[in-house]
């Protein structure tokens, strides 16, 4: 499963920053994977990541906030695929600065 070109939106991101109005676009050649995102609360952010099999990823992102704040974190992602052939990622993840807190969030594809 391959992320190139395709945009996510959070539908459940406890403890996080991004939300239903946060546009994730991936690029992916390979393994290395790539994005940017914004909307929401979020500014700016940026990703840089790899994908370890066929439907586990590991990323790191940064963002900065609509308040000012700049933040990084780590997460590791499963890809899965609906019936239609849209694809949905579920993340563990944990901020790297702030009050380092963790959650749990799941996106899905959106056209």
């Amino acid at each position: 499963m391959n992320l190139n070109n395709r945009k996510f939106v959070a539908v459940e991101n406890k403890n996080g920053l991004s939300s239903n109005e946060t546009i994730f676009c991936y690029f992916q050649k390979g393994s290395t994977i790539t994005g940017k995102y914004n909307g929401g609360a979020i500014l700016e952010g940026s990703i840089i990541g790899k994908q370890t099999s066929d439907s586990q990823i590991e990323l790191l992102f940064q963002c900065l906030t609509k308040d000012g704040e700049l933040k990084v974190g780590q997460s590791k992602g499963l890809i899965t695929k609906d019936q239609s052939g849209k694809l949905a990622l579920k993340f563990n993840w944990s901020w790297l600065n702030g009050d380092l807190s963790d959650g749990k969030s799941e996106y899905v594809e959106i056209e």
